[in-house]
């Protein structure tokens, strides 16, 4: 069976991470590892684990003002601008980290990094569902070979929290290895009636949770958003934690950030899926008694329904929305329309949740988002033959490529897809339409050379059961939902295997949340009523990066694209999902108030950030010329304006215009969200056949091989010159705090009963082997080490504070050895090609273009150049209008220039011919300025510049066409 591989160098993801960990710089360092006692009897004194009468705890050294001393140092590490501090949000801390991006396997890791570095051993992770909880566990049994290599084999304990055996928990408290808990907030939150909170003979006359509370564990929630209620926030405070941290892509409020990665960045960076939306929808007819139930008004008596009807006008039936109350007559809210004239007063108006309904005196009865009198049925069937269409076109572009494709349906009830009856169990309406439109769609298809299976082989359901086996209609928190879950998760790699044919899921609405497999291509909901789920929660269940049969992360954007089939217009779609973003408080459509911080300015060489009053003034510009209105919105003429080229900014920002553009434009949700309509395009075979651009193709494919020196001695001067003008080293400080411990029915409670008292440390019994620690970080040798921080002259800050002494130390050799590596990397060239120009023609298949972002050309491989901004766009624009360039392709996601700081892929090779040939590659970003660059990204180019000048090409950053050099 197919095993996940994971990828433990991805930047954002350790970044995540370290935002966490740094939280506690100073604190004590794991014991043992790099620690030698002079004192054994004195060493518990600052060891991140301490013994109790009930087991092992996690014992915080250092104070709050150094962790928000820290926490400041983070945020402003991070762009994060906040005026919370732990005295106002006390120890919580939110990781922000959009829905696909990897949430689980970050605070999975963090886990075994707060461990690794301080010794912290007991944490529990606290979920709002059952579905969670199951992908949680799920996603432990999946890394645990993973973590198992990164932590050197690290013994670690992890179980579920189940009442029915609650002496789980003394040995929880009584480990003295690694522990995970995960329990679900409803196993404690209610006092009254769950058996943690109840003395129990079995665990010595305790209360379970009092094992809980003395671990002083690191609590982590995931979703946290769904457990803000106050009986919830102090269920989660009676755990005792050592700090709370808080993972999710939708917080409702923000405690302590310390990372954010919203929806914006994850698109940007192709870190989930794009998505399109193909839109299913039907002309209603007016001489059709034509009913939508909108919504019912539970604000105040007397009880309202809103509904949609064709309403009488002057030019005839116009569809429009209305307000009915009881006892009234639609025949008299249409204007006297006569298709709502016999049995159209309303008889009943019920609000009770789930239960909601409108009942008309001809027997009618509608929910919220039922219609009748339209084209129902037509429009389900039409949806279910567009998800099939889709799911051959994307296993098409993927044929030979050992990715499986899924698609998923979401029906809101049962018998639409499996009838259960005395004479046995027969397909529901929509199982057939499926077989249906698979058997018309296959032959096709067949005929294009696609393997198809047996309609009956490739779809099946994934509904819970009741006793007897049959599939039923369920809310997704019960009993029966469990197994359902567990069946999910264990079926994921199964279902990810190409060998089994299942392809084609059926879920309950309800289950949704179950769902998180990478190989979802295509989502269709086909609830009876227009599809209530909401937009974010639909699009989640497939935004994650597919992997392939050998369980790898597949990166490329020509694959990644999740396509929703959906019962609205694609503006309807749109415009309900940004309104969710900005339910959640998340700026999609909307340009923030921080949009520019960061952005720099000035003469080359001699760029800044912008102050503080310059933000303000740009983006004062922006909004006085109307291309974002006073709340940000992002106006239409946003766009007019830098097609007409009319978009100007005072003149000092004018250097950065086209990085101002990108920043707007970013923030764009139609950029990420667009329609499905999809343009194929195959190799032009008279370019792959023109000798001329065999030549440029092998040109700009030589291999290399590349090698770094560096002068050992200028490494040490460096680097101990910038140990020397590290930040101040604080003594280590020790505070005393007297309390007096109550008993209590609600738990273990500690009332302060002096003034914290605090003293620095000046004498020490443990002396850390900081050439070990270093070297652990940094591939130089321990003489090496002992060099730079001899000739630092800071040795003696070691024993103030040797945590934050060491971690400074290691970050000034880190940031210093980089410079040093890139600046003295050399490329050697090799009389080998890289990569082949066949390959374009096994990818020909791979090439389908989403219409709303493509420009037209005749000069290149392919009929149309992709772009996935503005600056692109205008580049390919530019170089398609420039007589003197022969051809221009938009380099492959496979055309890869290894270097130190991982692979690079350039943008723009081109071939230029004006009396002589020129071969080029061009870079295309919003600035020029490294410091503007993402981490990584200024490192990346800097290397493709030495490579492309190792084999004679000539290469160049363009931030437009006007400085490219052509």
């Amino acid at each position: 069976m197919m095993k996940f591989r994971f990828d433990a160098n991805q930047q954002y993801q350790r970044d995540a991470i370290d935002a966490v960990v740094g939280l506690f710089d100073s604190q004590t360092l794991n014991a043992g590892d790099y620690e030698v006692s002079l004192n054994p009897l004195l060493e518990s004194r600052g060891q991140a684990l301490i013994q109790n009468e009930l087991g092992y705890g996690n014992r915080l050294v250092i104070d709050d003002v150094t962790i928000n001393k820290n926490l400041k140092t983070i945020q402003k590490k991070n762009d994060i601008y906040s005026n919370d501090d732990i005295a106002t949000k006390e120890k919580n801390f939110t990781i922000e980290m959009e829905t696909g991006t990897g949430k689980t396997y970050v605070y999975l890791r963090t886990v075994f990094e707060l461990n690794k570095k301080y010794g912290f051993r007991k944490f529990i992770i606290v979920v709002p569902s059952i579905a969670i909880r199951e992908g949680v566990l799920k996603s432990i049994e999946i890394t645990l070979e993973h973590f198992r290599d990164l932590y050197n084999n690290v013994p670690f304990t992890y179980f579920v929290y189940d009442s029915k055996r609650v002496s789980q928990l003394r040995s929880y408290a009584a480990g003295n290895d690694l522990q995970i808990m995960i329990i679900n907030i409803d196993a404690f939150n209610k006092k009254e009636n769950n058996i943690i909170h109840d003395t129990r003979d079995q665990m010595g006359g305790r209360k379970p949770i009092e094992f809980i509370q003395t671990t002083n564990p690191v609590v982590i929630l995931d979703e946290p958003q769904n457990m803000e209620s106050d009986k919830a926030k102090d269920a989660i405070a009676s755990l005792n934690p050592l700090c709370t941290l808080r993972y999710s892509a939708t917080h409702r409020d923000l405690y302590n950030p310390v990372y954010h990665l919203g929806p914006v960045q994850a698109f940007q960076m192709n870190l989930v899926k794009k998505i399109s939306v193909a839109s299913v929808l039907a002309e209603n007819d007016p001489t059709q008694s034509y009913i939508k139930i909108e919504e019912i008004h539970l604000d105040k008596p007397p009880l309202k329904a809103k509904i949609r009807l064709y309403k009488m006008g002057t030019a005839g039936p116009k569809l429009m929305s209305a307000i009915l109350k009881k006892d009234e007559d639609l025949y008299v809210k249409s204007a006297k329309n006569p298709i709502y004239e016999n049995g159209f007063i309303v008889t009943e108006i019920n609000a009770q949740p789930g239960r909601e309904f409108v009942k008309f005196s001809n027997g009618v009865r509608m929910r919220p988002g039922q219609e009748q009198g339209g084209a129902r049925q037509d429009i389900v069937k039409k949806q279910i033959k567009e998800t099939i269409h889709a799911h051959f076109e994307k296993e098409w572009q993927l044929k030979d490529k050992g990715i499986k494709v899924l698609s998923l349906f979401f029906i809101d009830r049962v018998d639409n897809y499996r009838k259960y009856s005395d004479t046995g169990v027969t397909k529901g309406i929509y199982a057939e339409w499926f077989e249906e439109a698979y058997r018309e769609l296959a032959e096709e298809y067949k005929q294009a050379g696609l393997t198809i299976l047996p309609a009956e082989e490739v779809h099946n359901g994934y509904f819970s059961k009741d006793n007897k086996g049959h599939f039923k209609d369920t809310e997704g928190r019960s009993r029966l939902d469990e197994d359902t879950y567990s069946l999910i998760m264990k079926d994921k790699e199964r279902l990810l295997d190409p060998q089994n044919p299942l392809k084609f899921i059926f879920s309950h609405s309800a289950l949704r949340e179950g769902w998180d497999n990478p190989n979802v291509f295509q989502i269709c909901t086909l609830n009876e009523t227009v599809s209530t789920l909401k937009k974010r929660q639909e699009i989640g269940r497939g935004l994650r990066l597919p992997v392939n049969k050998d369980g790898d992360r597949v990166f490329s954007t020509e694959i990644n694209n999740l396509v929703v089939v959906a019962n609205e217009s694609y503006t309807d779609f749109v415009a309900a999902l940004q309104h969710e973003f900005e339910e959640e408080g998340i700026v999609f459509g909307r340009l923030p108030v921080e949009a520019f911080q960061g952005l720099r300015i000035g003469k080359a060489g001699e760029e800044r950030p912008l102050t503080p009053e310059e933000t303000e003034e740009l983006r004062t510009h922006i909004q006085d010329n109307g291309w974002i209105d006073d709340d940000g919105k992002i106006n239409d003429t946003f766009g007019q304006a830098v097609e007409n080229h009319t978009f100007v900014v005072p003149e000092k920002f004018r250097p950065a215009t086209r990085e101002i553009i990108e920043i707007i434009d970013r923030h764009k949700i139609e950029n990420h969200v667009t329609r499905y309509r999809p343009i194929k395009s195959k190799v032009r075979e008279d370019v792959l056949l023109d000798p001329e651009f065999e030549k440029f193709w092998n040109a700009i494919s030589q291999k290399t091989i590349y090698s770094v020196n560096y002068d050992t001695g200028d490494l040490i001067k460096r680097t101990a010159a910038a140990i020397k003008k590290m930040e101040k080293i604080e003594p280590l400080k020790i505070t005393t705090t007297v309390a007096d411990v109550l008993f209590k029915t609600s738990g273990i409670e500690a009332q302060e009963v002096r003034t914290p008292d605090h003293e620095y440390l000046t004498q020490r019994t443990h002396i850390p082997d900081i050439l070990s620690y270093i070297q652990s970080r940094v591939e130089l040798t321990r003489h090496t080490i002992f060099e730079i921080l001899k000739k630092s002259g800071r040795l003696g800050d070691l024993i103030k504070n040797p945590q934050q002494f060491m971690d400074a130390s290691v970050k000034c050799i880190q940031d210093e050895l980089h410079r040093i590596i890139i600046e003295g990397i050399q490329y050697e060239r090799l009389n080998e090609i890289a990569y082949e120009m066949s390959r374009f023609r096994t990818d020909e298949h791979e090439k389908e273009f989403i219409n709303d972002r493509i420009v037209p050309t005749k000069k290149s491989l392919y009929d149309y150049i992709t772009y996935d901004s503005i600056t692109e766009k205008k580049f390919a624009e530019g170089l398609e209008s420039l007589k003197d360039i022969k051809y221009f392709i938009k380099l492959p996601a496979w055309f890869k220039i290894p270097t130190p700081v991982g692979q690079y892929n350039p943008d723009w090779a081109i071939l230029k011919q004006n009396g002589k040939i020129v071969y080029m590659i061009r870079e295309t970003k919003g600035t020029k300025d490294a410091l503007g660059l993402r981490l990584g990204e200024s490192e990346k180019i800097a290397c493709g510049e030495k490579h492309f000048e190792a084999i004679g090409i000539d290469y160049k950053i363009a931030t437009s066409i006007n400085d490219a050099g052509l």
